[in-house]
């Protein structure tokens, strides 16, 4: 029985994202993926301004006149939303968690893969692999992506992407578009992030919370790494502590930026508390004018 709270927290993204897709993202999605590939379909007569390429001369030989080969693109998609529940993912400062953004986030990609008959499945990671939904198609499908996204309670609390995607190579033969949401806080995943690459379509989304660059003046704190539990006591009314902080930050975040530059990877950063909108369009076009 799923309790009425997470019902509504469902139904509100439910609508809230299909309403997106339907305005913001009609047909960016389906432009910014190409399919699997070129399918025949039938052979006809040719026609002035066919290209004279597609002919087919057997067919041609064999009723005295030019047929051509008709083709027509493969287009079902296999999406994989790999996402980050580490426990960092319980942290936000404005309006929302982390993973309340992701789930939004993850819902509105899942509802454009169905909208344009691709299948959406779902890959669940923390230190581990913890949850697997593997893809199909149907809206009712997309309820179960998003009502895992909210309520799925993982029980690692730190972060292994790498983990996450050696278990994607394994079980997706398939080439596959992959999305990997996380706030990257780890590291030594390059190998794997390259594997997954060579196979699939790997985008990246990365979730960031501004608080996380910046603390505010507030006298003594206390803060938690939700990862590993470890608690310290600051006095935020220091200024130089305060610069520190922000410096470390800003190295911390500028070194996950390079290694993902490095890896050569479509990258979305989003923030709690901010549209994730338009950095999902601006995405979409940049893919679309490429292809």
């Amino acid at each position: 029985m799923i309790p009425r709270e997470l019902l509504k927290k469902i139904r509100r993204i439910e609508i809230r994202t299909s309403h997106l897709v339907n305005d913001a993202l009609a047909g960016r999605y389906h432009s910014a993926f190409k399919g699997r590939g070129m399918e025949f379909e039938e052979v006809r007569p040719y026609q002035v301004g066919d290209d004279i390429r597609a002919i087919d001369w057997n067919v041609t030989a064999r009723y005295g006149e030019p047929f051509i080969k008709v083709f027509r693109e493969e287009r079902e998609l296999t999406v994989l939303l790999v996402v980050d529940l580490s426990r960092s993912q319980e942290f936000g400062s404005r309006d929302q968690f982390k993973r309340e953004l992701v789930a939004e986030l993850g819902a509105t990609l899942a509802f454009s893969a169905i909208k344009n008959n691709d299948k959406i499945g779902l890959v669940c990671f923390t230190d581990r692999v913890e949850k697997f939904v593997p893809p199909r198609k149907g809206s009712g499908h997309v309820l179960r992506v998003i009502r895992e996204l909210l309520a799925f309670q993982p029980e690692g609390r730190g972060t292994n992407i790498a983990a996450a995607l050696d278990h994607v190579n394994r079980i997706q033969r398939r080439r596959s578009v992959l999305f990997l949401i996380s706030d990257f806080q780890d590291a030594g995943y390059e190998r794997s992030i390259r594997i997954a690459k060579g196979r699939h379509d790997v985008i990246v989304v990365h979730v960031l919370d501004r608080r996380e660059q910046s603390l505010p003046k507030a006298g003594l704190i206390e803060l938690l790494d939700n990862e590993t539990g470890r608690r310290i006591i600051v006095d935020t009314s220091n200024a130089r502590w305060r610069k520190a902080y922000e410096r470390l930050a800003d190295q911390e975040l500028e070194a996950r930026d390079r290694r993902l530059r490095h890896l050569n990877l479509d990258c979305i950063r989003v923030h709690t508390g901010e549209s994730f909108v338009e950095p999902l369009v601006r995405f979409f076009r940049t893919r679309e004018a490429r292809l």
